[in-house]
């Protein structure tokens, strides 16, 4: 698969049996229709107090971010916000296929969940794998 921004080739990278495609270049990742859910569930299933709603419910955004293409479908994707205050722009295809986070992005999500149980093993991977981690600045 190519990545939506800099068109080159991704690689996968596997997280408890969610399968994500991440660019090595822009650090961008793509999450194929319900990972997201996935990794929500998986994370409730760790014990974290947290529900699809507080992390799986974005609104519309009109911003004027070029908008980019689906990397299965090419469509250009939607811009939504996702998360809570401060929220985090991310792109998502229109005909379900998936959802795209620049780099960073899932981190700024996930990182508003920091407090729960649970979380700290996504946050110890996503720092393996992507360089993330949630301490303040």
């Amino acid at each position: 698969m190519r990545c939506p921004v800099d068109k080159k080739d991704m690689i996968v990278v596997e997280h408890q049996k969610i399968e994500l495609d991440y660019c090595l270049k822009c650090a961008g990742i793509w999450f194929d229709a319900h990972e997201l859910e996935l990794l929500v569930d998986t994370l409730k299933n760790q014990g974290a107090a947290l529900s699809h709603e507080n992390l799986l419910t974005p609104r519309s955004a009109v911003v004027k971010e070029t908008p980019r293409s689906c990397p299965i479908c090419h469509s250009n994707m939607d811009k939504v916000w996702l998360g809570q205050e401060p929220k985090v722009l991310i792109d998502s295809c229109p005909r379900g296929h998936g959802l795209w986070f620049d780099g960073g992005e899932l981190n700024q999500v996930l990182c508003q969940l920091d407090s729960g149980k649970g979380i700290k093993s996504v946050i110890s991977f996503l720092g393996d794998t992507f360089q993330a981690d949630c301490k303040k600045k």
